[in-house]
């Protein structure tokens, strides 16, 4: 009896373990999460032990209530430009700012083409328009702006639909009605500080100089201070980035130091907490994810641009190994990704095979790769990174369905692989 009572609290606390774990990756990727999100009640049931994680081990501050949880989770590279939300340009994130605004000072419902009138009316600003902002809500262009914003808020949980349809008002025969979540709106921003603590005229100008005192956090003078800070960032970045490589940091040697003689320790607890796999090489740390949920960015994936991706990636690679160090021209990307389509052009969409496809289709797949951390762009080309020659191929041949798959081969099957 008392074995049959030590085996059932065995089951549960693993059940519990493993429930922790969940709830701590879902916050990892759905950082604002309101209570229709399928892991939030298990957030809540342990908010206490994920809070004190997330605090100890990233500098993080987990605020859950009873219909929202917020991980405040701050960047450790301002400069990463890849985290941005999708298809936003600078004119969206100004429309989505203003957006904001107007819910902060909305009814607890509004209608969509409510907050377009309220856009109007602070788009109006003269200091926007000192800048080339306009926004006059008469083009169907512009209707499609606000309605993009409308369902990225929708998406986050700040906006719920209770009636009516975007679409129909892109069309000015219809409407939308929303409720106004305020406990998800108040915890959008991740900021250290409000912008609105500035007094007038003291606000830094250039946006790197705004972004760092938005995010700027106290460390105490003393050795535990700055090797907690240096743990928290190094943290923030195995937790949030693919891959941190050694020579990210010689700018850094104080830190650069500390992650050689910690990487081991620091992989360990955040790998046990997570579910993620330790890859410890010459050049860096990765924390894998096997199952592929953590991402954003799934590679390889199914699709045109995912196969486009990984044979680009296989592209790169393989010139990285025969000219170590020097960059590729993205022209040289584009000719390979021409050159591709004769032979696997087949496995893609038949807009992936028009004549000036490859611009767009190297573009995607390098954006892929650079998010990815696999890849570095700057004007003189296409830098491959150590992580990608994972994705080089050898010389050697595989045995696979009875027969002998060459490299050449092997590429047909990937794309087999990816698409299906």
């Amino acid at each position: 009896m008392a074995r049959d009572a030590a085996q059932v609290k065995d089951v549960l606390a693993r059940h519990r373990e493993d429930e922790r774990r969940d709830a701590l990756r879902a916050l990892l990727m759905c950082p604002l999460m309101t209570a229709s999100h399928p892991a939030f009640h298990a957030v809540r049931r342990h908010e206490r032990e994920l809070r004190d994680w997330f605090s100890q081990a990233a500098g993080w501050v987990l605020h859950v209530e009873r219909d929202c949880a917020r991980l405040y989770k701050r960047p450790a590279d301002l400069a990463d430009a890849s985290r941005g939300a999708a298809d936003f340009d600078r004119r969206r994130y100004i429309l989505f700012c203003l957006a904001c605004a107007a819910l902060e000072r909305a009814e607890p419902q509004i209608t969509l083409r409510t907050l377009g009138e309220k856009l109007l009316a602070l788009s109006a600003d003269p200091e926007l328009g000192t800048r080339g902002f306009t926004f006059t809500l008469e083009s169907h262009h512009e209707r499609r702006e606000l309605v993009a914003i409308c369902r990225y808020l929708l998406s986050l949980g700040v906006l719920l639909r209770v009636a009516g349809d975007e679409d129909a008002f892109v069309s000015k025969v219809g409407d939308a009605l929303y409720d106004v979540r305020r406990r998800a709106l108040a915890g959008l921003l991740a900021a250290a500080r409000g912008p609105s603590t500035w007094a007038p005229g003291h606000a830094p100008v250039q946006l790197d100089d705004r972004l760092v005192a938005l995010t700027e956090e106290f460390t105490p003078d003393s050795d535990e201070g700055r090797r907690t800070a240096m743990r928290h960032h190094l943290a923030r970045r195995l937790l949030d980035d693919p891959v941190v490589y050694l020579d990210e940091l010689d700018d850094r040697p104080a830190l650069r130091a500390y992650f050689q003689n910690q990487r081991g320790a620091l992989a360990a607890r955040l790998g046990e907490a997570t579910g993620l796999s330790a890859e410890q090489r010459a050049e860096g740390l990765a924390l894998v994810d096997e199952s592929g949920e953590l991402t954003d960015v799934a590679m390889p994936a199914a699709g045109t641009a995912s196969h486009v991706t990984l044979l680009v990636a296989e592209f790169l690679a393989s010139a990285g190994r025969a000219r170590p160090g020097l960059p590729v021209g993205e022209a040289a990307v584009r000719e390979a990704v021409r050159d591709m389509i004769p032979e696997y052009g087949r496995y893609w969409a038949k807009a992936a095979r028009e004549p000036g496809a490859e611009h767009d289709l190297a573009s995607n797949a390098l954006e892929r790769l650079e998010m990815l951390r696999l890849v570095r762009r700057d004007a003189q080309g296409v830098y491959p990174l150590p992580a990608l020659a994972r994705f080089a191929l050898g010389d050697t041949e595989l045995v696979a369905r009875k027969r002998t798959v060459t490299k050449r081969d092997k590429g047909a099957e990937r794309a087999q692989d990816a698409l299906f």
